[in-house]
């Protein structure tokens, strides 16, 4: 892309001003909101001996200092972890979901301080800051009530009914390291935090430097709920240094990231023989069928495509379309991308904001690049936006995607979505799967059970009918994760609970052991024990 065309104006808006440079009277800046005594507040007990500094994409100006953590730090803090979590986990479930619970209130009562922290530290307009808001409450509220279910004792029949009483228990883990990333650095840090510390765990967590002020507020937040504070330690520092050193020490690693940085987390968790859970990258396609109500599929697509300026794993980035509704789909959803408001204000009122750093905006501008100068049509967008921010990019449609186009199978995690026209329900599916990856994707239809069909054909962890990505990861209750090069192991629901947890069977036998007794030697001891086995399979014991 030439500089002329990166500064050519488009139809999309502006809302909204530079938070710092350039703030309108009585608006809040990025001084007002990222204090010294807010930050000394927020990094009080971080564990670093050097300092480190994140930044605000809306301008590329230092936010906070923050201490940045050695090798030797990263082991103190597991150790002060591991001291605290013994007491911890001796409190009831009852008790310990009780800080979930309080902390669920105090995010809602105090969104506003957070909304800040997440727009300054990702660029995000304030609506998709508000769904970290909303995906913490749930999560906080879920696990709350129904830990105690999730972690109660289980009776299991045992090898001789009621003579061998088995007990199911959960034992926690220990010190879990989790390495959280940029792009939803609430959600995606005390998100997955909080079922750990319910199920009796300490945290050890690394959030990225970037965003790293959103999740030093969440554990404020928690040891205002009643969370001890050494149970729950934050380090920081450049992922290829102190992320090992978080795998080196963990009992169970939660990771979410790139695919490439979750395999060497894998591979670091396997040598050690401890468990890792990942959600790695997507390139999760949407699928209209020729039934689907155009209108509301493009209003759809807007959401599932530019939600935080597409730097979201479950977004869309290949977007099927059946013929027969092909270009009335791409008028409508061309119009509605080409209508969005960027902007940078701490308020309610853009439609997309910014992208989080130079690394996103190379990726961005070479896959539309090279796309075009191989053949794509630019449908809306494709222009650089310096005019609002230094990693401002407009919400960008393709068509006439091809291979080997970058764009076609490498993940963008930018506001860029590729049409692909269909004709047939067999050819899209194909289409959709042929990936290697397997995290999110979308179905629209009038007919429900033709979606259902469809769904249970896609090779994803998560699908939604008639929407992007909110009804399945909003619903907490059911597993979130990816299937193939997208990752292992689930958030949310009894996976997302569990998987921090040990089983533990506990047996006891009683009045006759299971060997030879009352005279018997141990041929008919044997044959006893057969003849027992027929039988209950005669009677449909478990």
């Amino acid at each position: 892309m030439t500089d002329s065309q990166a500064s050519t104006p488009t139809t999309a808006a502006v809302v909204g001003t530079n938070p710092v440079a350039a703030a309108p009277a009585g608006a809040r800046t990025a001084a007002d909101v990222v204090t010294p005594e807010v930050v000394a507040q927020l990094t009080r007990g971080v564990a670093g001996s050097g300092r480190t500094a994140n930044h605000t994409p809306f301008t590329g100006e230092k936010l906070a200092d923050l201490p940045e953590s050695t090798p030797e730090d990263v082991a103190d803090a597991f150790a002060r972890a591991r001291a605290a979590q013994p007491a911890w986990a001796a409190l009831s479930v009852r008790a310990r979901a009780a800080v979930l619970l309080r902390f669920h209130d105090l995010v809602l009562e105090r969104q506003s301080e957070v909304l800040d922290l997440i727009q300054l530290e990702t660029g995000k307009a304030r609506l998709h800051a508000h769904e970290e808001v909303l995906a913490v409450s749930v999560a906080a509220r879920h696990y709350g009530r129904r830990a105690s279910a999730y972690l109660k004792p289980k009776r299991h029949t045992g090898v001789v009914p009621t003579l061998t009483k088995v007990t199911e228990l959960r034992q926690p883990r220990g010190v879990i390291g989790q390495i959280a990333p940029w792009n939803y650095p609430l959600e995606l840090s005390v998100g997955d935090a909080l079922p750990a510390f319910v199920s009796g765990n300490a945290v050890v967590m690394k959030p990225d430097t970037e965003t790293a002020l959103t999740a030093l507020w969440a554990r404020n937040l928690l040891i205002e709920a009643g969370l001890p504070a050494e149970v729950f330690q934050v380090v920081l520092g450049d992922g290829p240094v102190v992320g090992p050193e978080v795998v080196k020490h963990a009992d169970y690693v939660s990771f979410t990231g790139s695919t490439r940085t979750g395999r060497e987390v894998a591979q670091g968790a396997a040598a050690r023989l401890v468990g890792v859970s990942l959600e790695l990258g997507g390139k999760n396609a949407m699928l209209v069928l020729k039934d689907a109500d155009v209108e509301k599929a493009a209003a759809g697509a807007v959401r599932a495509c530019f939600s935080s300026a597409g730097q979201l794993c479950i977004s869309i980035e290949r977007l099927y379309v059946h013929e027969s509704v092909a270009d009335d789909f791409v008028a409508r959803f061309a119009a509605r991308t080409k209508a969005m408001r960027l902007g940078t204000s701490l308020a309610y009122g853009a439609d997309m904001g910014s992208l989080v750093g130079e690394r996103q905006l190379e990726t961005v501008s070479r896959h539309v690049a090279e796309a075009v100068e191989k053949g794509a049509t630019l449908v809306a967008g494709g222009v650089a936006r310096p005019d609002i921010g230094p990693l401002f990019y407009e919400p960008t449609i393709l068509d006439g995607v091809e291979a080997p186009m970058a764009v076609c199978n490498e993940e963008t995690f930018g506001p860029v979505v590729s049409i692909y026209r269909f004709s047939d329900e067999d050819e899209v599916i194909a289409l959709a799967n042929a990936t290697p990856y397997g995290l999110n994707s979308s179905v629209w239809t009038k007919d429900g059970k033709r979606g259902h069909r469809v769904a249970a054909r896609l090779r994803t962890g998560t699908v939604n009918i008639n929407e992007g990505y909110a009804p399945a990861y909003g619903s907490v209750q059911s597993p979130m994760g990816g299937m193939k090069d997208s990752g292992l192991g689930r958030r949310h629901g009894s996976e997302g609970i569990l998987k921090y947890t040990e089983a533990q069977t506990v047996a006891q036998q009683r009045l006759i052991p299971l060997a030879p007794a009352f005279g018997m030697d141990d041929a008919k001891y044997a044959a006893f024990m057969s003849r027992s086995l027929k039988a209950m399979k005669a009677f449909r014991l478990r």
